[in-house]
C-alpha cells in the first residue's frame, strides 16, 4: 500500500478536470504496481471528486433555495458535496489508470470563493511477492 496527500490549486465555483495534477502527485506510487486501485478521498464537505455535473446539480439543488446550514452564509455546497460523494476509486493496469477515452479525475468545487483542497490518494496492490 502506498499514500499521498494531495493538495490541489485553488479554484473557485465550477467543474476542473484534475488528472493531470492528481497523476504528477502519485507517480512514485505508480511505479512497479502490475495491478491495483486508486482510491481518492477529498476531505472537505463543500467539494467532490466526480464527472462533469455542476450544471445538472445547479438544476437539482437551485443556489436561491433557504439553507438551514448557514454558518458560512446561505451555502448550497455541503448539499450538493453530499449528493455527489467525497470519494472515488480507479483501477491500475501496467502502473496506469485504467481510465476509459472520455473519463478523467474531476474535482467539482461547489463554493464561489477559491479554495485549495486536499486529497487523500491511496493505492492498494498485492505485490509480486509471496508473503
Amino acid at each position: 500500500m502506498w499514500q499521498t496527500e494531495i493538495t490541489l490549486q485553488r479554484r473557485g465555483k465550477g467543474c476542473y478536470l484534475v488528472t493531470d495534477e492528481v497523476l504528477r502527485h502519485i507517480e512514485p506510487g505508480l511505479k512497479n504496481v502490475p495491478a491495483g486501485m486508486l482510491f481518492l478521498f477529498i476531505k472537505h464537505t463543500s467539494a467532490s471528486l466526480t464527472a462533469d455535473m455542476d450544471m445538472a446539480l445547479d438544476h437539482i439543488v437551485p443556489e436561491e433555495l433557504g439553507w438551514l446550514h448557514t454558518d458560512e452564509g446561505p451555502d448550497v455546497s455541503h448539499t450538493k458535496a453530499s449528493l455527489v460523494g467525497s470519494s472515488i476509486s480507479i483501477p491500475i493496469t501496467n502502473s496506469r489508470l485504467n481510465l476509459g477515452t472520455w473519463q478523467g479525475i474531476y474535482l467539482t468545487e461547489f463554493r464561489r470563493m477559491e479554495h485549495a483542497r486536499k486529497v487523500v490518494a491511496t493505492i492498494m496492490y498485492k505485490s509480486a511477492k509471496l508473503e
